[in-house]
């Protein structure tokens, strides 16, 4: 039964994020404020073996055992990934790092993003976001300016909006600064 309801949340979450990603590229097609000089990926499959910081990815980039560029729209696997912008799914056993915006789901044992502007889920040992939106699921959550929902032993933010759920809960710029099991901010 945990396995269908996992499967099911993780198939909705996909599915949200795809309808973002698309969302997100089509508003970023209309703005058009600064134009890229970067490289697009000539294959829907990229395999990254190092840092090649001015490709653009839509597809499947496979991180072998580490691999940084600019944008990934898609499926990111391996090791360690970075990237500066990233949306869909972004699942490598050790680090994920998006540097800048994205948005979508975010599974490892190191999960990192500057600004979730956009739902996002992050699932690891360690969850930590500038600006975050979403749920953060790990031994140790924490963002600066949040909204959503943490699930961990130990949850932190210096401003949150919805609610903390574990061991020690923290909430500097909220009315309640500490709160063992459950904490909330409004």
């Amino acid at each position: 039964m945990k396995k269908l309801l996992a499967g099911i949340c993780a198939l909705a979450a996909m599915t949200t994020m795809s309808l973002y990603a698309q969302e997100m590229s089509s508003a970023a097609a209309d703005k058009k404020v600064v134009e890229y000089k970067g490289e697009k990926a000539s294959w829907p499959i990229w395999l990254a073996f190092n840092d090649t910081s001015d490709i653009d990815v839509v597809g499947l980039r496979i991180n072998i055992p580490y691999g940084a560029c600019e944008d990934v729209t898609g499926i990111d696997l391996g090791f360690l990934g970075r990237c500066r912008y990233m949306y869909g799914l972004q699942l490598n056993i050790l680090r994920n790092d998006i540097t800048d915006f994205g948005g979508g789901l975010q599974v490892g044992i190191y999960n990192s993003i500057g600004r979730a502007d956009e739902i996002s889920f992050q699932v690891g040992l360690w969850n930590e976001a500038n600006r975050f939106y979403g749920i953060q699921a790990g031994v140790i959550n924490i963002c600066d300016e949040g909204t959503g929902f943490q699930v961990g032993l130990i949850n932190r933010a210096e401003g949150f909006y919805g609610f903390q759920v574990g061991a020690i809960n923290v909430i500097r710029g909220g009315d309640f600064k500490f709160l063992p099991i459950v904490n909330f901010g409004f």
